[in-house]
């Protein structure tokens, strides 16, 4: 793991690895705290639809804001505010003041957080290592990302049948010192690149590279594809944990630990070796089809124990296509253009699923959770054998 070597990013990705565990731990007490408190699939679409709305709306400037700012300040606003937002929802939860406007409304607030600290946090990679260590970091990173979702569900699920959502928040809040102290404790020399234009000129500039590489625009497609179509499996979980295969709470922290087991495997698989650039479009594919059919088999399993094994194949090969994918664009992109191109990639994978997750709570509605985490798997299947054929 050669980007271990460097100071920067072992503090980075130690901070990161609690921080996010604690994300984790809410995202999950988030979502069951608004089936809680609504019973309605497409309300649970909704939450995730309005935290992920300012991504999309926003994530181009951010990464734009990225290429042209202090990347560590700008990681150390947006976790500072995401650390006051757990813990205000935290307490509202705890002294049973909640409702659901106030799940819409920190879910707004802390996808506004997300929306610039998401091309910040994927481009200071770069910030903290050598160039030939870079993609070895990428993969790392995206470890701990997905390696998190192994505990911090399992400990939700616990919390939220033992002592409520609240605690869930509270704790996360307090995750976040460790990934502030990290970013105070570095010693680095970032390079701002000098700014030419306006920054509608210069956001504008990130999308036209975008479009005009073929092979970044083929990965942007897919990965949008499947963040829409098959991503949204994550929101109608507590459905399918609690009326489907009746595990409750307890039960969907472990199907999302079981995932999240499956994509910290990939990512150190991905970590651990370097590929041919024709080898790793055909990963990218074979695993986008790998996904939607784990996600096939999983629509139909009526025992929590099969179900959940079938999650870690579905874990594995998302994090083999996403993380492929990032690691693919990043070794391609030049520096200047490196947030903003980021940015785009973070909208096709974060900003493009609140509209995949709304239109799932509404099909839910109808033919049920399991059918339409099947029919999102289907097009996963077939946007992989597409993306092989081009």
């Amino acid at each position: 793991m050669s980007a271990m070597r460097h100071r920067n990013f072992r503090l980075f990705f130690v901070g990161q690895l609690i921080s996010m565990t604690g994300t984790w731990m809410q995202q999950v007490a988030l979502s069951w705290l608004a089936y809680r408190l609504t019973g309605s699939a497409v309300l649970l679409g909704t939450v995730a639809f309005v935290g992920q709305l300012p991504v999309t709306v926003f994530s181009t400037v951010g990464g734009t804001i990225a290429d042209r700012y202090d990347r560590r300040k700008i990681l150390y606003y947006t976790q500072f505010a995401s650390m006051l937002l757990a813990m205000a929802l935290g307490a509202l939860t705890l002294t049973h003041s909640i409702q659901i406007w106030h799940l819409f409304l920190f879910s707004i607030l802390l996808g506004l957080c997300n929306a610039f600290d998401i091309p910040a946090r994927q481009t200071f990679v770069s910030d903290m290592v050598d160039k030939e260590d870079l993609l070895n970091a990428i993969a790392l990173n995206a470890s701990v990302f997905h390696g998190s979702r192994v505990i911090g569900p399992a400990i939700a699920g616990l919390l939220v049948a033992g002592v409520g959502e609240g605690w869930c928040f509270l704790l996360n809040g307090f995750s976040f010192v460790a990934v502030l102290a990290g970013l105070a404790l570095m010693r680095l020399n970032i390079v701002i690149h000098p700014r030419t234009g306006s920054a509608w000129q210069s956001m504008l500039e990130g999308l036209r590279y975008v479009w005009r590489e073929r092979e970044i625009r083929h990965l942007m497609m897919l990965v949008a594809v499947v963040s829409f179509f098959a991503m949204p499996y994550i929101v109608l979980m507590p459905i399918v944990a609690d009326q489907v295969l009746h595990g409750g709470a307890k039960g969907m922290g472990i199907l999302m630990g079981l995932s999240g087991a499956g994509s910290v495997v990939g990512a150190l698989v991905l970590a651990s070796k370097k590929r041919a650039p024709q080898t790793v479009r055909r990963i990218i594919g074979l695993a986008a089809m790998g996904f939607g059919l784990s996600l096939v088999a999983f629509s139909f399993a009526r025992s929590f124990w099969i179900a959940g094994a079938l999650l870690v194949p579905a874990g594995f090969c998302m994090v083999s296509q996403m993380a492929t994918s990032n690691t693919r664009v990043q070794s391609m992109v030049p520096d200047r253009l490196r947030g903003r191109v980021m940015s785009v990639f973070g909208l096709m994978f974060m900003g493009i699923m609140p509209f995949g997750a709304l239109l799932a709570g509404h099909v839910a509605t109808w033919v049920g959770a399991p059918l339409t985490i099947c029919g999102g798997g289907l097009v996963a299947v077939l946007a992989g054998l597409v993306f092989l054929q081009i």
